[in-house]
């Protein structure tokens, strides 16, 4: 009598447990569902603004390269005035120098003119050559922050299949089994589900 009594009180115990370990299981993994979600959105976020930031990079680059060809082309006119002392072309073509070459010509003329000319100096820098370069560090940045933001997704993705196996240890527990069988697959589920609670307080979360 006595036994059937400790018997049914176990079971009684083993099934608050059970509907407990299940409750907070479906939760969690409710929840690692949704931060699976926002870092998805976060992923896709990124790599369109990475998408976004190459394309005005190129824009840019391509912009200090029709620069670049203009200020070569009115180079090559000013050196052939000038081997030919045409002192009137020379100083019509030095006025329609760009800003830019200009900076760069007035350094390479007090240089001595060593440098194989303007647009081989540092201070050269035609216009969209900045904002490549910094659309492009923003490009690699935003493709960074996605791979990042993808990683976080399947980290919490991997919790919730973990989290599933959890559910589908303490259904099983609540099956016709031994005794000793019940604990064991109930044990096994809520060591798994602990695992799981801390390994995902290291995650970042998303709101």
């Amino acid at each position: 009598m006595d036994q059937g009594r400790t018997g049914a009180k176990e079971r009684h115990a083993l099934d608050i447990v059970t509907v407990f370990v299940l409750s907070i299981t479906a939760v969690l993994t409710a929840w690692c569902g949704f931060e699976a979600s926002k870092w998805g959105g976060e992923m896709s976020i990124a790599f369109s603004e990475a998408s976004s930031a190459r394309v005005q990079a190129t824009a840019a680059d391509g912009t200090a390269r029709d620069a670049r060809q203009y200020d070569l082309t009115i180079y090559t006119q000013w050196v052939l005035a000038v081997a030919d002392q045409r002192t009137e072309l020379q100083q019509f073509i030095e006025e329609r120098f760009t800003p830019e070459f200009r900076v760069a010509f007035d350094a390479w003329d007090a240089g001595g003119r060593v440098e194989k000319g303007p647009l081989a100096m540092v201070e050269y820098v035609p216009p969209g050559t900045n904002e490549a370069v910094a659309l492009n560090a923003r490009a690699d940045a935003k493709f960074d922050q996605a791979l990042e933001s993808n990683q976080r997704g399947d980290n919490y993705s991997l919790l919730t299949v973990l989290f599933a196996l959890v559910l589908f240890l303490t259904a099983m527990s609540q099956r016709e089994l031994t005794p000793w069988m019940r604990r064991a697959l109930l044990g096994m589920g809520v060591v798994v589900g602990i695992g799981c609670i801390i390994v995902g307080a290291t995650f970042p979360i998303k709101v």
